[in-house]
């Protein structure tokens, strides 16, 4: 069933605001442009209208934090299921990037700028070339699509290819228009196909059944507190904590703390909870987490905000070690999600590397 979304004038007797449109779907690409918030806050668009080999040109390509890409297509005047054919052959050249080529997009993109120094300026860590384009989502964005493209982009989706749609309606109140945004999928189910995937899928193996966790940034979490009252978390943007939906009861995650090596292994003992919800116990008894965490302050700005909120999700600590004796060896998996199922073979060798360290790992 097609999206629809309306917005009313709030009042005594409500007022549905008339639907308008763009001048043109040039007219939002160039907003997109201008703010890509419009799209995602958790992205750096890195090219606008690249020529392909294909002979075509690619709308919009951005970066996110786990550096990946997104391929941006706007509908335009094609047919829907047009768009989806086109993206998916632009997808096949986006997937053979080159560290330099995208370099070189973004050095177009930017009049000369450099894309290790804007990643890092945009999200506050390092631009990790080992993971640069390991994998890629396709976002399709259109005012509407028929049925028939819907159940494609669900049928793809369900099977880790991962795309997904986002519409847009343009409202008219007086001489003003407003723009409002809706997903078809929830956009973590698609992080979630991206963070499980990779381009070398030919060397993929089955999934082992260990989670890895990545828990930074030390700036606003503590992993002390993390170790002492038995959690993981995630926070400052929808993008950080979607995968936390990973994790159920039972799971057993191996943590690491970015740029120190792994600090701990666990299972997870409730799914994941916002920090308004969040207690922990201490020697007073149980108490809310942002009245006892070292960096609760900071988590009550963002506490109201569903995307923004830290999220936490309980773990029973099988065992764990403080960051001074964090296990670091040349040759251990490493991502900047923060949850994801590994499939490469780097996995298993990670983790049967961290049974040796943290000899405890199977006591629960």
């Amino acid at each position: 069933m097609p999206i629809q979304h309306a917005i009313w004038k709030v009042g005594e007797a409500p007022v549905a605001l008339p639907t308008s449109h763009l001048a043109s779907e040039q007219q939002l690409e160039d907003m997109i442009v201008t703010d890509p918030r419009i799209l995602s806050g958790e992205w750096l668009l890195i090219g606008r209208q690249e020529s392909t080999s294909h002979g075509g040109r690619i709308d919009l390509l951005a970066i996110a934090p786990d550096s990946s890409l997104v391929l941006i297509e706007l509908k335009r005047n094609r047919t829907p299921r047009e768009v989806i054919a086109q993206s998916l052959d632009y997808a096949s050249w986006v997937e053979q990037l080159t560290t330099d080529r995208i370099a070189q997009i973004y050095q177009r993109f930017s009049n000369g700028g450099k894309l290790e120094e804007d990643f890092q300026h945009h999200f506050g860590a390092d631009l990790d070339e080992e993971n640069l384009n390991q994998s890629h989502q396709i976002i399709i964005v259109a005012a509407e699509l028929d049925p028939a493209t819907e159940r494609i982009i669900g049928y793809l989706n369900a099977r880790d290819i991962a795309i997904n749609a986002v519409f847009f309606q343009v409202f008219l109140h007086g001489d003003e228009q407003f723009l409002s945004r809706a997903w078809l999928i929830d956009p973590g189910e698609t992080q979630v196909n991206v963070a499980s995937t990779s381009k070398s899928k030919a060397e993929n193996e089955p999934w082992n059944g260990e989670y890895y966790v990545s828990f930074g940034d030390m700036n606003s979490r503590s992993w002390e507190d993390a170790r002492q009252y038995g959690f993981i978390s995630a926070g400052g943007g929808s993008w950080y904590s979607q995968t936390l939906k990973l994790l159920s009861p039972g799971d057993r995650v191996w943590v690491k703390v970015p740029k120190t090596g792994y600090v701990g292994v666990g299972r997870v003992t409730e799914a994941v909870q916002p920090v308004k919800e969040f207690t922990v116990q201490t020697a007073e008894g149980e108490k809310p987490a942002l009245d006892v965490l070292k960096f609760a302050e900071l988590y009550k700005k963002n506490a109201d905000d569903p995307d923004k909120a830290e999220c936490f999700v309980r773990v029973d600590w099988l065992d764990t070690v403080p960051e001074s004796k964090a296990v670091n060896e040349i040759g251990l998996f490493g991502n900047q999600n923060t949850v994801c199922q590994p499939t490469t073979p780097k996995w298993r060798h990670t983790v049967e590397r961290l049974k040796t360290y943290f000899s405890k790992w199977n006591s629960g």
